[in-house]
């Protein structure tokens, strides 16, 4: 009797968590407005941000802190087979990312949850 208890109570918690994972906004759309926040490691891993030799390469400045606080519009949307939405994102004033990448992709969902975009 105590395993169909557990059993149940188990299935039962498992519905809820994956009731309560859409807390992202799931209906984002070209032209959506977000700002770049502080990754909460050293490095963005939602955000596809090119590696600090390929900027340098490009002729731009890899200071990843300049980043910060910017604010970015989404310009395509792909849904991926594994379930995941990768947007292409690019600077709302126009400007390149570290002077040398115009448009940059990104995790949607877990840089959302991670606070790399934040919602405006």
């Amino acid at each position: 009797m105590t395993k169909y208890i557990i059993a149940f109570l188990f299935s039962a918690s498992a519905f809820y968590a994956q009731d309560n994972l859409n807390v992202v906004p799931a209906n984002v759309e070209v032209g959506d407005i977000f700002e770049i926040g502080r990754p909460e490691t050293n490095s963005f891993r939602h955000i596809k941000f090119p590696k600090a030799n390929f900027i340098i390469k490009k002729g731009g400045i890899a200071n990843y802190k300049r980043v910060e606080g910017q604010k970015v519009v989404v310009t395509s949307i792909k849904e991926k087979k594994d379930g995941t939405t990768e947007i292409k994102i690019k600077r709302r004033d126009g400007g390149r990312f570290f002077g040398s990448h115009s448009v940059v992709a990104a995790d949607f969902d877990k840089a959302v949850d991670s606070g790399e975009l934040t919602v405006l």
